[in-house]
């Protein structure tokens, strides 16, 4: 323990040592200058949105970039004593190019005249290109301007222009507006995600970058939908519309450990192709949940639909990918992404997906039960084990024939087979078990898309969407026990050794088409109608007996076990939406009436349901300038239940849980409303924005519980009674010479009701966090990245409050050292602490990498370790309305591995 210690006191006079340095190497930086002035044409007439940029002719200092506003004038900060070359440039007019010495003055005012082009007047061409050109929404960058010939890879290419920033996983931000889709010769590269592109693309190979802002994936719907994507797209040299890229790996380490890896693409203008292949028992995943989501189309398009990002996380899939923590881990892992030009107008991409992973998890936990009569607190250990295999493909062909017509068909598959083997230890006052569980379950997913766009007249734009989906699990649980379990609900017959099965099947079939016109009034005034329809025909079967072991079934249908449920939706809907715009303030208020009917009983007994909905929204956007927007938005909404809440029968949800539907829920309403401020200055360095939202929930689909020590008897009822949530987020970053400083906050507040044991009670929950962070962005010196974040939980149930907390500390280092050396290590710091229970933990973690490639030479070197201290367990908290549960998830140990890289 004592040595423990003074290793915590030594890392953390190492991280105090490196602060000092940073700050003190930050307050001794050169002055900061503000040069300041005018741009007008001979008349002295102010130019507005000229380009004003100033390189420097040493590599000590930035390049800056500023534009004029309406009155000409521009502001720009420099260094002092430093030489650079000031260039202005303005379309129609001749650029002008001078010399600046800048001093230590703290002012500099330089004023400029530019003369028109007479030569652009006569329809001469002219050679000349502005190295930055800024229209409306589109910013254009020549990276010839900006670049020293040493850069290898897009992503160091991008760090030199103003106002682009990449992030250590390749998220690229752009004026503060990240970067959702990367295109190149305007085709998006791969699956468009921003990772593959700026960590492999050539520097060399690089000839212009553009940030389009407001994109659309339709261009003649730009302007109509609305949009705040930011695109990236790169145009490449006329020599270099073909190259060849890509790494392969092998390494070994400790305890048996090893890696392979192969990553391969070739890129073309007719023709992409990518092949990614992995073979580890590292923990290292190549296909993460985020990749998954861009596969799916990005986060920005998923948030388009409020319920497409929880239903992806919740699939099978992704509860398998989105998995980072476990003892043991063996990864199979293949995929295949392509893209091929059919002519001038048709465009062919798809990828297949197939991996096979094996994996140990366990976790311990302490569960604290908010009984209204008997609280008392329970431990668990659970430990499984699980292999995963799943199959994904996707194919899209995109037709254009013209800017006035855009045609896209998509199919999708996946397929999934899943098995585990778990055992459960449960210790309470009351009772003790010990359960096996072993759990198997096959899907497949079949999807069908089709988009079609088409300018119907000079005012007039169509569109038509339309999907079919077919989806298919079959999920088999298996419990194996030797004492009774939940026994007020469950007729078991006497046995040595207790084994319940429980089957499911479920089918769906859904169809989805919404037709919309867009009618453009004028430049100020839109009109959009819509007429939609959601189909969706469901079946739900599910079996739960005894098989005794003599063989003899003992079937749980007396007790009210065993569904053969069918749940039929169909939803019409009509919307009408105003768009109109108030000098810079754009209003959108919308109406969608939906008509809703329903099917649902078990399979002999059905009945209908059907009611009208009214659902208004309102959009206000008030752009104060390029670089600040105010967003105003609220929506009322609409849930209905799912066939599993609707299934009026009994059926086992655990060992400890049983569950019943209710075939009489109907929607659920809810109001939300959020205000969000964004502002970014390319002068400043500086980007901003804040959030907050509020949810007010008419009705909502409540769970109802009987608690009898650890056995939990659940069931549905629609909850008239509102509950509400306030979320609250800022963040804000600015750069100071080679050092960024940002500062996050964050607040939520939620009250609920709690229906346990016949007893409804308010719950409250609080969440307060805040971060400091301090990022150095040196070229020839170390670079440093150190955050503090801080968060408290309160948790009020039941009359007791609940207070958990959290600090942590993370430093992350990377230095290029004597031209071939890549050094980069992060260290991450957790101190966790339940007050009310008085449990508190540290643990921590170090990971290190030591990497050697003689530059141009294709074969490099890697040396790694992670978990360096060798931590057991990560501990956290969670709580629901009547459990708090500390739990204590198992990691993989210390692993040092040595690689060998191939790069083409």
């Amino acid at each position: 323990m004592e040595a423990y210690l003074k290793t915590k006191v030594n890392i953390f006079s190492q991280v105090k040592i490196i602060v000092l340095f940073v700050l003190i190497g930050s307050s001794t930086y050169a002055q900061t200058i503000e040069l300041s002035g005018q741009v007008t044409d001979s008349l002295n007439n102010p130019l507005e949105n000229a380009n004003v940029l100033v390189m420097p002719e040493s590599d000590e200092a930035s390049v800056s970039f500023g534009i004029t506003n309406k009155e000409g004038t521009y502001k720009i900060k420099l260094q002092s004593n430093q030489s650079y070359q000031l260039t202005i440039s303005y379309l129609g007019f001749k650029p002008l190019t001078v010399a600046l010495k800048i001093s230590e003055e703290t002012k500099v005012v330089r004023n400029f005249s530019l003369s028109e082009n007479i030569d652009v007047l006569n329809e001469v061409n002219i050679a000349y290109t502005p190295p930055i050109t800024v229209k409306k929404d589109t910013i254009i960058y020549l990276t010839d301007k900006f670049v020293t010939g040493d850069e290898r890879k897009l992503r160091e290419v991008l760090k030199k222009l103003p106002g682009i920033e990449v992030d250590r996983d390749g998220n690229v931000t752009a004026n503060g507006k990240k970067v959702t889709k990367v295109m190149v010769e305007n085709k998006a590269f791969f699956n468009g995600g921003s990772k593959l592109a700026v960590n492999n693309i050539p520097a060399d190979a690089v000839d212009k970058v553009e940030i389009l802002e407001n994109y659309s994936e339709v261009a003649m719907l730009k302007g109509l939908e609305d949009s705040d994507k930011t695109a990236m797209n790169i145009t490449l040299k006329e020599d270099k519309k073909k190259f060849v890229f890509g790494d392969i790996e092998a390494g070994g380490g400790i305890e048996d450990r090893y890696l392979m890896h192969a990553g391969l693409f070739y890129y073309s203008p007719e023709t992409t192709l990518n092949l990614i292949g992995d073979l580890n028992n590292t923990g290292y995943k190549s296909f993460t949940f985020k990749d998954y989501m861009e596969f799916e189309g990005g986060v920005s398009k998923l948030l388009d639909d409020s319920n497409s990002i929880s239903n992806l996380r919740n699939s099978d899939l992704s509860a398998f990918i989105n998995n980072q923590d476990f003892k043991a881990s063996t990864n199979q892992f293949g995929a295949i992404n392509f893209r091929q030009s059919i002519g001038e107008a048709t465009d062919l991409n798809g990828y297949v997906i197939a991996s096979n992973n094996k994996t140990e998890t366990e976790i311990e936990s302490v569960n604290a039960y908010l009984d209204n009569e008997n609280p008392f607190t329970e431990t668990r250990l659970s430990q499984n084990q699980s292999n995963n295999r799943f199959l994904i493909g996707k194919i899209t062909l995109d037709y254009e024939p013209s800017f006035e017509e855009d045609l896209a068909y998509t199919s999708f598959i996946k397929l999934s087979d899943n098995e585990s083997d778990g055992l459960i230890l449960t210790e309470n006052p009351t009772q003790d078990n010990r359960v096996q569980t072993l759990n198997a379950l096959e899907g497949l997913q079949l999807k069908q898309q089709l988009s079609y766009s088409r300018k119907l007249s000079k005012t007039h734009t169509g569109t038509l969407e339309a999907s079919y989906i077919f989806q298919n699990e079959k999920p088999f649980t298996n419990w194996i026990t030797d004492r009774e379990i939940l026994q007020d609900v469950l007729p078991l017959e006497t046995d040595n050794l207790y084994n319940i099965q429980q089957t499911i099947r479920a089918n769906t079939h859904s169809f989805n088409a919404i037709a919309k016109d867009y009618w453009e009034l004028n430049n100020f005034n839109h009109l959009y109608s819509s007429l939609g329809v959601n189909l969706a025909f469901s079946d739900f079967y599910s079996q739960d007996l005894q098989q005794q072991t003599d063989g003899t079934i003992n079937p749980f249908s007396d007790a009210g076990f065993n569904n053969d449920f069918g749940y039929n939706l169909i939803d019409t809907y009509l919307g009408l939406e105003y768009k109109f715009r108030i000098d810079r303030v754009t209003f959108k208020p919308a109406a969608y009436y939906h008509f809703y009917f329903w099917e649902t009983g078990q399979i002999s007994e059905r009945a209908t349901q059907h009611k009208g909905v009214l659902l208004p929204k309102l959009d206000i956007d008030y752009e104060i300038n390029n670089g600040q927007s105010l967003r105003f938005k609220y929506a009322k909404n609409t849930e209905f239940p799912t066939i599993q809440n609707l299934a009026n029968r009994y059926m086992l949800s655990s060992f400890n849980s049983v569950f019943k539907g209710n075939e009489t829920l109907q929607n659920a309403l809810n109001h939300r409303i959020s205000l969000s401020y964004y502002s970014f200055s390319l002068f400043k360095k500086m980007h901003f924005n804040a959030r907050v939202s509020y949810t007010k929930k008419e009705s909502l689909i409540k769970n109802v519980t009987l608690l009898d020590g650890i056995d939990q008897y659940n069931s549905v009822v629609l909850f008239m009674q509102p509950e509400n949530e306030l979320l609250f987020f800022s963040g804000v970053s600015k750069q100071i010479h080679k050092i960024r400083y940002s500062l996050e906050a964050q607040f939520s507040y939620s009250e609920f009701y709690q229906i346990l044991n016949a007893e409804t009670n308010l719950n409250q929950s609080k969440d307060i966090s805040g971060a400091v962070g301090i990022e150095t962005v040196f070229k020839n010196y170390p670079n440093l990245l150190l955050k503090y974040k801080k968060q408290a939980n309160i948790y009020n149930g039941l009359g007791d409050e609940t207070r958990f907390a959290n600090d942590n500390i993370l430093v992350e280092l990377s230095y290029d050292f004597l031209n071939d050396f890549i050094f980069k290590t992060d260290y991450d710091y957790d101190f966790y602490r339940n007050n009310s229970a008085d449990i508190k933990n540290r643990f921590d973690n170090l990971n290190a990498t030591l990497f050697y490639q003689k530059e141009d030479q294709p074969w490099g070197f890697e040396l790694s370790v992670s978990n360096a201290f060798d931590t057991k367990f990560k501990q956290s908290n969670s709580f629901s309305s009547f459990l708090i549960s500390d739990t204590k998830t198992y990691v993989l140990p210390r692993i040092i591995m040595f690689k060998v890289i191939y790069k083409l």
